[in-house]
């Protein structure tokens, strides 16, 4: 029987290059183009063919709508990037703020 719980995986690899497309509204060549530029890998089958997680998938919309706002490629992979780090850098800071509340009581 198929572990079905991989599906619920974000970075499980469930997609073809084709359903990818599909689901994002884009050409396979734009899919291709992210590979090859190396800001969205995926996965290969066994026979060499990209197969997409959906952490991917959401990559490459945010990749596409950075595009069409006409920002270039490696731009919108820089922002997407930066906006990648400040995200984990205020996670960082909430959770170190969080711990100094613990030891020393909340602030006023």
């Amino acid at each position: 029987m198929p572990d079905l719980g991989r599906l619920d995986d974000q970075d499980f690899p469930a997609f073809t290059t084709g359903q990818a497309a599909e689901l994002l509204g884009v050409q396979v060549a734009f899919l291709r183009s992210l590979d090859t530029a190396a800001v969205v890998s995926p996965e290969r089958s066994t026979g060499g063919h990209r197969r997409y997680s959906r952490r991917q998938l959401e990559q490459a919309a945010r990749l596409r709508e950075l595009f069409d706002q006409g920002h270039t490629l490696q731009a919108a992979a820089r922002i997407a990037g930066l906006e990648d780090e400040l995200t984990a850098a205020q996670e960082e800071i909430g959770a170190l703020r969080a711990e100094l509340d613990r030891r020393t009581g909340p602030s006023a």
